[in-house]
């Protein structure tokens, strides 16, 4: 190798020394970047640390406290909201965590607003208020359609021994085991397409109810016989030793949830306010709504019911009272309500085969 040779490899070496030292210095420069940038953020107060934690936990107690300004034109958004409104306190706790972690007062005290709205809806439901004494039991459950055991069904309904007993769902094929198995234990019975009730004591003066499950400009045009057949809502009279008992069952419309239409609940709604209208034309001063109404009560869409009636869960109930899916309840969709009685209790029973829970109220005069 000649001494030129020799130069330019000794020089091709120093750049490449000096490109690796400039890398190594950059990468050293960003990492003590971060460094820095920790010991700052180490070094803020207390106050000053997890701001976006506590704008996140007001954000939080806002939404709660204002969820009946959630607007429904938005993909029925507000509706949705309200459905799973009790859930929204999970993430109290997951703050709180995070507060912690972060070691942010400010945070902390933040959270006092979701905490306190939480608990102003939802803390009167930690508590049992059912008491024993009770003068009649009422029960209501959708059997499902898809039921594989409506004997099992049946005979664990049964076994329960609620004084009056209202089914939704029911089908032609399951109407006469239903009526089989719970003839010994319940003496009268009516049913008015898919619902019905069974009782121990004397019924009378049953009607459907109709409740716009068909709409628009062909509704009609459908028979009435076969409109009789799919009929999801019933009104009869109970004779109990303190008078006539007017009691209400429904099934209202499903609901769902789609990306085009966001949370549908246009069926649901219709038969809702026509629920609370037939309601409130009601005579009997003394009332009983059971049935599976697709949704919770702190949806505004029923407001024209809770207006007029009380749930049995929120005066009398343990808890929360989730009725459905019956694997893994998460909302309360099979409701009790009452006017003109006094709530004693209310139950979520054991599981059946279908995929809602049986639930049950105890009532007083």
């Amino acid at each position: 190798m000649t001494d030129s040779e020799r130069g330019q490899t000794m020089a091709q070496a120093e750049t490449g020394q000096g490109d690796a030292g400039r890398r190594d210095g950059g990468a050293g420069t960003w990492r003590s970047g971060i460094r820095r940038a920790i010991r700052v953020g180490s070094r803020l107060g207390p106050w000053k640390r997890g701001l976006v934690l506590a704008a996140l936990a007001l954000l939080l107690g806002l939404l709660m406290l204002w969820h009946a300004q959630i607007p429904n034109q938005i993909l029925n958004l507000g509706s949705l909201v309200e459905t799973f409104l009790p859930w929204f306190g999970l993430f109290i706790p997951v703050s709180l965590i995070g507060a912690l972690w972060r070691r942010s007062a400010s945070a902390v005290v933040a959270l006092l607003l979701p905490v306190t709205v939480w608990l102003h809806l939802f803390g009167g439901l930690l508590g049992d208020k059912s008491h024993a004494d009770h003068e009649l039991r009422v029960a209501s459950h959708n059997v499902g359609a898809d039921n594989p055991d409506p004997v099992g069904t049946a005979r664990d309904l049964a076994a329960y021994g609620a004084d009056v007993l209202a089914l939704q769902e029911l089908t032609e094929q399951t109407r006469g085991t239903y009526e089989r198995e719970l003839a010994k234990a319940y003496p009268y019975h009516t049913v008015r397409g898919t619902v019905g009730v069974w009782s121990k004591l004397p019924l009378s003066d049953t009607q459907p109810i109709d409740i716009q499950m068909d709409y628009g400009p062909l509704a009609e045009t459908i028979p009435v016989d076969v409109k009789t057949g799919y009929t999801r809502a019933l009104r009869t009279t109970v004779a109990t030793d303190h008078g006539p008992l007017a009691v209400y069952v429904a099934h209202l419309g499903s609901v769902r949830v789609n990306p085009r239409a966001g949370f549908w609940t246009d069926s649901r709604d219709r038969g809702a306010q026509a629920l609370g209208e037939a309601v409130a034309a009601e005579q009997n001063e003394r009332v009983v709504l059971l049935g599976d109404l697709n949704g919770s009560m702190d949806d505004r869409a029923f407001a024209g019911l809770t207006s007029q009636l009380r749930s049995v869960q929120v005066v009398a109930g343990d808890g929360f009272g989730f009725s459905w899916p019956a694997g893994f309840p998460v909302v309360r969709i099979d409701q009790i309500l009452v006017r003109g009685v006094e709530p004693e209790g209310s139950w979520v029973l054991p599981a059946t085969s279908s995929d809602h829970l049986p639930v049950a109220a105890g009532i007083s005069w």
